[in-house]
């Protein structure tokens, strides 16, 4: 009788221990605030200037621009990976989709362009967004 409820903790310990089960996609948002001008948020989580997220292989990431202008999805490092047409997120609501074929490490980042709404103003330097993506 030991020997099961010794095995029953083990596997609990086991399963607690265990690293967190890679997502299979998700959706981040970017959008326009006050100090920093834009941050993005992983599903609905806190709004931040970088992000990191884990993923098993073919996951997909949707980005969703709703920032007071647009911004341009940009691969900094990892393996090869096709970017849409889409990845110009050139207007409000504009998103795009991006399939992680492989694992490894890839970065990215947003070239923002010109502000929707001129005359807005924004408090201190603007963020630079950056985002990892662990496929494993």
């Amino acid at each position: 009788m030991k020997h099961i409820s010794l095995l029953g903790a083990a596997t609990v310990v086991l399963l607690l221990a265990a690293p967190a089960t890679p997502q299979s996609g998700t959706t981040v948002t970017i959008r326009h605030q006050l100090r920093g001008c834009h941050t993005w948020s992983v599903n609905g989580g806190p709004y931040r200037a970088s992000q990191s997220v884990v993923f098993a292989p073919n996951s997909v990431l949707t980005i969703v621009n709703n920032d007071v202008m647009p911004h341009r999805l940009v691969k900094l490092s990892g393996p090869t990976l096709t970017l849409t047409a889409t990845a110009n997120m050139n207007h409000a609501g504009a998103t795009t989709k991006v399939r992680f074929p492989r694992s490894g490490v890839y970065t990215f980042t947003t070239k923002p362009g010109e502000d929707y709404v001129k005359g807005l103003k924004t408090i201190g330097e603007d963020n630079v967004l950056k985002m990892k993506v662990t496929v494993r």
